[in-house]
């Protein structure tokens, strides 16, 4: 009976032994069963969610400079943006702008689909500029072998072209900007005909003329004074890409000789950006009112208290100048002001008043039609305010232009205006050192044509 009992608890031992490592033998399979398991659904989850075309991202191992002993590396994150391949340039395709030409029409020749034309449109701002294509103007275009869309380049102005290039997330517009150098040049004249023509001959383009004739526009009536024998000479900016000139730039130094006198103009640009003309002393070029309202106008009939009217034809005293143009000349304000009266005003026909503070007023009579300003309206001086015309008692196209103190009319050719506020005592120092280089290259180029025409 002990026999049999020992045999039975040696049974029971072995079988229990069996079943512990059966237990354990399962649990290991059932852990690689579950970590297989998981796996497959990581990789799958990666094949599932490939990275965005939009943005694909590497890692790339560099060795950076060695600052220590022990030579160290890091891993640098590059973010690549793929993009179809860059047109060749020399695969472009040229067209020019003709007149009733639109991008529909456009695209169609070049075989490329409404949606396309659609999409571009509206991928950008920027590319909305290509609505506005003018005749004349050239669009550069670039296909494939398969002979679809891969870029087109549009001239916005001589220095910045829009470029809209094909990328597998749609349209990308890019603007390029040509290098722009800027050097000085100088020009000098002596009037013998015109400003305008012997400004012409010197190489100058009409903006640098109306420029100059503007920075002493406040000191010389260039309609009336100018004389034969008088002159002027400049140094100013000239933008350039490659050799090819854009266009003059702003005047940086002035001088002008009228009937004797000279005038001298510096350009100076405070810390704030705000550019204005100065006298060598730091007097500014500017007054508070403008010689005339008209630039280059003819006068035909002067300030003149015993003159006869033309229509009227009996003494009546004139009391402004009068100003002959063509209908539809811009008039200008002579100073800031506002505009107390715009309306019809007897034989003044359409006039405009403005009040330039307590003491001073202008009248412009005669006009076509007004200008936006309103009554009301503060105006700054130079702002266009109507255009010429002969409405009221005129015999033909010119403006009448008057200008009182303290209520009394004055010869607005003649009358002293008071200047503009100075250059501050404080930016004296930086005035000088930023103007005196400027008039010694003026001066230099004066001498210099001087030479050259003895």
């Amino acid at each position: 009976m002990e026999k049999t009992s020992i045999i039975n608890r040696d049974f029971k031992t072995l079988s229990v032994g069996r079943v512990s490592r059966s237990r354990t033998s399962l649990l290991f399979v059932m852990l690689g069963t579950l970590g297989l398991f998981f796996t497959v659904l990581y990789f799958k989850g990666k094949v599932s969610n490939p990275p965005s075309p939009e943005l694909i991202s590497r890692e790339i191992s560099i060795d950076l400079p060695d600052t220590s002993s022990k030579p160290q590396s890091t891993q640098l994150k590059v973010n690549v943006s793929p993009t179809s391949p860059t047109p060749n340039p020399k695969k472009w395709t040229l067209y020019t702008v003709k007149a009733g030409d639109n991008l529909a029409k456009i695209f169609k020749h070049f075989s490329l689909s409404a949606s396309t034309l659609h999409h571009i449109i509206n991928s950008s701002e920027q590319a909305k500029a290509l609505t506005k294509i003018k005749p004349g103007q050239v669009i550069k275009f670039s296909k494939n072998a398969n002979d679809d869309f891969l870029a087109l380049e549009y001239a916005l102005d001589p220095v910045r072209s829009l470029r809209v290039q094909s990328i597998l997330s749609g349209y990308e517009s890019t603007l390029i900007e040509k290098p722009v150098k800027i050097v000085h040049n100088t020009a000098s004249a002596i009037i013998n005909n015109s400003l305008f023509y012997d400004a012409k001959q010197a190489g100058l383009t009409d903006r640098t003329i109306m420029e100059l004739a503007t920075i002493f526009g406040w000191d010389i009536d260039f309609a009336q004074n100018l004389r034969k024998g008088d002159s002027f000479s400049l140094l100013y900016e000239s933008r350039y890409t490659g050799n090819t000139q854009l266009e003059n730039g702003r005047i940086l130094a002035a001088e002008f000789i009228n009937r004797g006198s000279t005038y001298q103009a510096v350009r100076f640009v405070d810390k704030n950006g705000h550019a204005e003309y100065f006298s060598p002393d730091g007097k500014s070029m500017r007054k508070t009112f403008l010689r005339n309202p008209i630039d280059f106008a003819r006068v035909s009939s002067h300030f003149n208290l015993r003159r006869k009217h033309p229509v009227l034809n009996r003494i009546r005293a004139h009391k402004g100048v009068d100003y002959a143009a063509s209908t539809g000349t811009p008039i200008k304000t002579t100073g800031d002001g506002r505009i107390v009266y715009r309306g019809v005003k007897g034989g003044y026909g359409r006039v405009i008043i403005i009040q330039h503070g307590q003491k001073y007023s202008s009248l412009y009579a005669h006009l076509s039609k007004y200008g936006r300003y309103k009554k009301g309206t503060h105006v700054k001086q130079g702002q266009i305010i109507g255009y010429v015309g002969k409405s009221g008692l005129a015999t033909g196209p010119h403006l009448h232009y008057e200008f009182r103190i303290n209520g009394v009319h004055k010869n607005p050719l003649t009358a002293k205006f008071p200047a503009a506020t100075p250059i501050n005592k404080n930016l004296m120092s930086e005035f000088k050192q930023q103007t005196t280089p400027l008039l010694s290259q003026l001066k230099t180029a004066k001498q210099t044509h001087l030479a050259q025409n003895r």
